[in-house]
């Protein structure tokens, strides 16, 4: 079975043991541990455009990119005038037969949510050249794990190293004990693409002011680093997040979607140092806000919103979406409850790097980007 890629990098993943799409009997039972959710909230549909989003182990609840995905799914449903359906994935074996129960339900446009769903949305598209397909944080590869277009198949790519810089200086800035931390889900280009950016934004403050905070979890040079091995165990991000505050770090990022909740449980336990989110609003989404100094975010709501609205208007491309700095796909967030305790030059320096990145002065460079 071919494994997953990020885009058009060319590192391989642990091989998934995905269920192929295959053609679906007439009367196909819903599958186990999967849960489909109709909804028309936008009125009466005023196109034929039928989107479908099928979520990744995490589910639509996962505070996390599955979230944002679906929030992007709902507002299509509510300013386009389409039909929309969901259905979210118990296990990586719910993927192939949950994108053939879309598939029987008459959507025209299916978006996997997520890399971990490469093998199951490719093979769909390339059975159903007649339908379009969309897929969240990976491109598509042939056996060798070359990278190859689908003319039906669409990736939606985030360049997060642009924003992770960002994210690392802040990081650093606001270290007391001049340690911090980052850890992985998998060990794969989407979450490196993070680390990897976070790294160099912990170098960049380091050569602005002479300091040596250190970073532990993640060598950008030998491509190594600390990962849970799975993106839905809490415990596992809990027991990672107190080794490192055993070792010093006040300030962690978790780039492991809901695993990173356990990286709050462990700073709230153990009543001080803070952390950044990845992919939402942390502040917003999870239950650990006042722990939460920024969060790196990717735009996906916005990306499935917009490659939903290209099928509306009948602008179908399989070009690959890429959100930057520049077309606000990536961004911090807000500080919240940490405005006016991250110093104004250390605000100031960070918009002058990004304006940096957006001119092309500046350009941060990782293996793992799109």
């Amino acid at each position: 079975m071919k494994k997953s890629i990020y885009g058009f990098a060319t590192l391989a993943v642990a091989a998934l043991a995905l269920t192929a799409c295959g053609q679906a009997p007439e009367e196909e039972p819903e599958p186990t541990g999967a849960e489909t959710t109709t909804t028309d909230d936008g009125g009466e549909a005023t196109s034929d455009v039928v989107a479908c989003l099928v979520s990744d182990a995490g589910g639509f609840d996962d505070q996390s990119f599955n979230q944002a995905g679906y929030e992007g799914l709902q507002r299509a449903d509510a300013e386009l005038g389409i039909t929309i359906n969901s259905i979210e994935s118990a296990t990586d074996a719910d993927f192939g037969p949950n994108i053939d129960a879309m598939i029987q339900e008459g959507c025209t446009y299916v978006i996997g949510a997520g890399f971990l769903l490469e093998n199951a949305i490719q093979a769909a598209a390339e059975a159903n050249p007649d339908i379009n397909f969309g897929l969240v944080d990976s491109g598509f590869s042939d056996d060798d794990f070359n990278p190859i277009e689908l003319d039906n198949a669409k990736p939606l790519l985030f360049n997060t190293a642009e924003a992770a810089f960002l994210g690392g200086y802040v990081a650093a800035a606001m270290s007391e004990t001049g340690t911090i931390a980052t850890y992985g889900g998998m060990a794969i280009p989407s979450v490196q693409v993070f680390m990897d950016g976070y790294y160099d934004g912990v170098a960049q403050y380091n050569e602005d002011t002479g300091s040596d905070v250190t970073l532990l979890g993640w060598d950008k040079e030998a491509q190594q680093g600390d990962f849970t091995g799975d993106f839905d165990n809490q415990s596992n991000g809990q027991n990672l997040t107190q080794t490192f505050l055993s070792q010093g770090a006040d300030i962690i990022l978790p780039v492991a979607g809901p695993v990173g909740l356990g990286t709050g449980a462990a700073l709230e336990a153990n009543g001080s140092g803070a952390m950044v989110w990845v992919d939402s609003d942390g502040y917003l989404t999870t239950d650990y806000g006042s722990l939460i100094i920024t969060s790196v975010m990717k735009e996906i709501g916005a990306a499935v919103f917009d490659s939903i609205e290209e099928q509306v208007n009948g602008s179908f491309s399989n070009e690959p979406y890429i959100g930057t700095l520049e077309n606000g796909g990536v961004g911090l967030s807000e500080f919240h409850d940490f405005e006016g305790e991250v110093p104004q030059e250390v605000v100031d320096r960070v918009e002058e790097l990004k304006q940096q990145i957006i001119s092309g002065e500046l350009v941060i460079e990782s293996p793992n980007s799109p």
